[in-house]
C-alpha cells in the first residue's frame, strides 16, 4: 500500500497548481539522471542510497555484533540524529522504553546539563551493555563533541561498545580510527538533513530492530513515484508548487498537523529539512537584500487544537497545513460502555479511539474550508517501515524541487555555520579568561 496525497482544498485549482509543477519537469530529469547514473558528484546524491546495498549490508552486520545491547546512546544534533529519532519512534512507538526497558534508545542532541546529567546516570546504572553511536559528519559540532566527551568517560575501558559515524577523511574519523572505534562512512555529499538513509541512519535503526531493508523499499517505491515526468502522478512537484503557491499569495508558515502522536519527530525532522533548505538570500542587487523562506511548524492533533484551534481558524491566514494521518494504528482501544458517563459526552460509549480521533480530523478539516484556510492531506496506510520510507522520501525530493522552484540551494545552510563559529570563538575567548 502507497502513501496516498489529496489537495483538493489546498486553496489552487488542478490547472493552476499543475502548470506551476510541469515547470519542475526538467529537474525531475536531473534527479533522475543522477540516481541512474550513481553520480556521487551531485548534490542530490541522497537519491542514491536506498538503491545501495552496501550500506545495507555493512550497517545489518555491524548491528548483529550489538543485538546484546541493553541501551543505545545516539551523539548528535540536527541531521545526525532527528532521521533516526523519527523512524525510531514511528515504528517501535513514542513509548518505547517504557514498555521495553530491556531496550532503551536515549538521543544526547543537547549540552543542557540537567538533561545529560540525566543520561549520564542511565549510562552508569547499565553497568555494562551499552552502545555509544556518536554522529558527526565533520566531527567538530560543538555539542556532539563535547556530549561524547561526557559520556565516553563514563564507559570502562573494558565495556567501550562505541561507533563513529562521520565523513571520511574528516578529523572525527582520523580521531576514531587512532582509538580503535568501529567507524562508519557518510558519503561526502550527503548533508545532515538527508542522511537517514546511509550509515548516519540505518546503523542504529538496525540494532534497535528496526527492518532497514522495508524502509529502503519503501523509499524506492517512492522514488519512482517523485521521479515521474508524469506530473499528475507526482505527489513531491504538485506538493512543492502548492507550496509556492500559497507563498506568492503571502502564505509563509506551513504547518505539519499531526494525527498520530508516534509521527510527531516526523515533524522536527521535516522541520530542519524545510528550514534549512529554503531559507536563504536568493538575490543581492546593490545594497538590497532578498531572503525567501518559510516557516515550518508542527501541530500534534488532538492535543493542539485545544492550544491553537483559535489561531488557526481565527487568527491571520497565513498558514499552509499539511496533514498527516495514518489509516490504520497499530492498536484498538475501545472506550468502555459506561451508562453513567453517558451524561458527559453522548455517543463515545463503545466507540474505538481511532475512530474518534479520525472525527476529530474530519471536523477540524470541515471547519478548515469554511473558514477558507489552505491544506493538504497526506495518508499513510500504516506506521510500518514501508511507509515511513516512502514518507520520507516523498519529503525530501518535495524540498529539492522546492528549491528549483524559490531559485536557492535546498542543500547548503551557509547561516548555521555563522552560528557554529561564533560558537566557538565565544569558547576560545572565555577559556582564555577574556
Amino acid at each position: 500500500m502507497s502513501v496516498e496525497l489529496f489537495w483538493d482544498h489546498a486553496g489552487f485549482s488542478s490547472n493552476d497548481a499543475l502548470d506551476v509543477a510541469r515547470r519542475l519537469i526538467p529537474r525531475i530529469q536531473e534527479l533522475g539522471r543522477v540516481v541512474e547514473e550513481r553520480d556521487y558528484g551531485d548534490d542530490a546524491v541522497p537519491l542514491i542510497l536506498p538503491r545501495e546495498n552496501i550500506f545495507v549490508d555493512n550497517c545489518k552486520s555491524l548491528a548483529k555484533e550489538f543485538s546484546e545491547t541493553r541501551l543505545v546512546v545516539i551523539v548528535g544534533v540536527g541531521g545526525s540524529n532527528l532521521g533516526t529519532r523519527a523512524v525510531q519512534r514511528a515504528v517501535l512507538g513514542k513509548f518505547h522504553n517504557i514498555e521495553h526497558p530491556e531496550k532503551q534508545i536515549l538521543y544526547a542532541d543537547t549540552v543542557d546539563s540537567d538533561s545529560m546529567a540525566s543520561i549520564v546516570r542511565v549510562v552508569k546504572k547499565a553497568n555494562g551493555g551499552v552502545l555509544l553511536n556518536a554522529v558527526s559528519k565533520s566531527g567538530n559540532t560543538t555539542e556532539t563533541v563535547a556530549n561524547f566527551e561526557v559520556l565516553l568517560s563514563q564507559l570502562p575501558n573494558s565495556s567501550r561498545s562505541v561507533v563513529i559515524t562521520a565523513d571520511e577523511g574528516s578529523r572525527f574519523e582520523r580521531l576514531a580510527r587512532s582509538m580503535g572505534f568501529k567507524i562508519l562512512a557518510i558519503p561526502k555529499k550527503v548533508g545532515g538533513r538527508y542522511s537517514v538513509f546511509s550509515s548516519v541512519g540505518l546503523f542504529p535503526l538496525s540494532v534497535m530492530g528496526v527492518d532497514i531493508e522495508r524502509l529502503l523499499a519503501g523509499a524506492r517505491e517512492m522514488l519512482d513515484r517523485c521521479l515521474t515526468t508524469s506530473i499528475e502522478e507526482n505527489p513531491a512537484a504538485i506538493i512543492a508548487s502548492l507550496i509556492l503557491l500559497n507563498l506568492k499569495r503571502g502564505i509563509s508558515v506551513h504547518d505539519h498537523f499531526i494525527f498520530s502522536n508516534d509521527l510527531e519527530d516526523m515533524g522536527r525532522w521535516y522541520r530542519q529539512l524545510m528550514a534549512e533548505s529554503i531559507a536563504k538570500e536568493w538575490n543581492a542587487l546593490g545594497t538590497e537584500r532578498i531572503f525567501t523562506g518559510i516557516t515550518p511548524t508542527i501541530s500534534i492533533g488532538s492535543t493542539d487544537l485545544h492550544s491553537m484551534a483559535q489561531l488557526y481558524l481565527g487568527g491571520p491566514k497565513d498558514k499552509f497545513f499539511r496533514f498527516v494521518t495514518v489509516a490504520k494504528n497499530r492498536e484498538s482501544v475501545p472506550v468502555p460502555v459506561m451508562p453513567e458517563f453517558d451524561t458527559l459526552v453522548e455517543n463515545i460509549q463503545g466507540m474505538e479511539l481511532g475512530d474518534i480521533m479520525d472525527a476529530i480530523r474530519k471536523g477540524i478539516q470541515k471547519a478548515f474550508i469554511r473558514a477558507e484556510r489552505p491544506f493538504i492531506d497526506v495518508v499513510l496506510p500504516d506506521k510500518s517501515e514501508s511507509s515511513i520510507g516512502q514518507l520520507l522520501q516523498m519529503e525530501m525530493v518535495e524540498i529539492m524541487l522546492l528549491g528549483r522552484l524559490l531559485e536557492v540551494n535546498p542543500f547548503d545552510q551557509p547561516a548555521v555555520e555563522d552560528y557554529k563559529k561564533e560558537t566557538r570563538e565565544t569558547i576560545r575567548a572565555r577559556r582564555k579568561g577574556v
